[in-house]
């Protein structure tokens, strides 16, 4: 006759603790609630409804999926300004702040990259004078709130369609290094017929400086010994440009 089946006690050994399953912590009932209502106010009434603060929550989520984001989304706006100001902060600057980390810099950046991309879309290979509105709408995009200067040259062909956007400098918060040789230079290697010159003013403010309006007349002489047209030079500030042409200086 075989013996009875052995009984193990489920009680643990002397010395040894159970092992216990740890839940993964996840948000809050009150963070979910919240993050569905603002989805689903984006999804039902869009951004022109949304406070800067809660646009940037949207933003956030992605980046940060198990916490309270309103605070970090007031925080930035503090730091910053404005919501387009937070998307072009440097990221020297971003991570200063507590709690931004590089998965909330990439999340901005893909942001402004898809902004910048949709401005240009409604430019390129399109005639830019009949479309002035949209490229100053580009250029707000895509150099309004840039920390330091750059300068792009816009290369136009004989129908005054956009062939090319390039930056040809960078430089400080005032200043910006611009060789009127090498602007020139580069319209001829795309058999441009025009050009449009632009440069921001971290500043805010547009008014060109001596040395704005020194470098522009340069360029002019230049590209009118190779038959290029210089149609403008736009200085984009924080909320305005100042236009060459329309003011008097081309």
């Amino acid at each position: 006759m075989s013996p009875p089946p052995r009984q193990f006690s489920e009680a643990p050994l002397p010395g040894f603790e159970p092992v216990r399953t740890r839940r993964r912590a996840g948000p809050e009932p009150h963070q979910v609630a919240h993050r569905k209502r603002l989805r689903a106010r984006f999804m039902q009434g869009g951004a022109e409804a949304m406070p800067d603060y809660e646009l940037l929550e949207l933003v956030l989520f992605r980046a940060i999926p198990r916490r309270d984001v309103k605070p970090l989304a007031k925080q930035l706006l503090m730091e910053f300004g404005d919501f387009n100001a937070v998307l072009a902060a440097p990221s020297a600057r971003l991570t200063a702040l507590p709690g931004v980390g590089e998965s909330v810099i990439q999340e901005l950046r893909i942001v402004a990259a898809a902004a910048e991309r949709m401005a240009r879309a409604r430019v390129l290979d399109r005639a830019v004078i009949a479309s002035w509105d949209a490229l100053l709408h580009y250029c707000r995009t895509c150099m309004a709130h840039r920390e330091t200067e750059q300068f792009r040259v816009l290369y136009l062909d004989r129908k005054n369609i956009l062939i090319a956007d390039e930056q040809q400098a960078s430089g400080t918060v005032d200043h910006v290094p611009v060789y009127p040789r090498e602007v020139v230079k580069r319209g001829l290697e795309l058999s441009a017929s025009a050009l449009i010159l632009v440069h921001n003013h971290p500043s805010g403010d547009p008014t060109p400086s001596e040395a704005d309006i020194l470098v522009t007349r340069q360029i002019v002489d230049a590209a009118e010994v190779l038959g290029l047209t210089v149609h403008d030079h736009l200085v984009i500030g924080k909320g305005r440009e100042f236009s060459f042409r329309a003011e008097g200086y081309l």
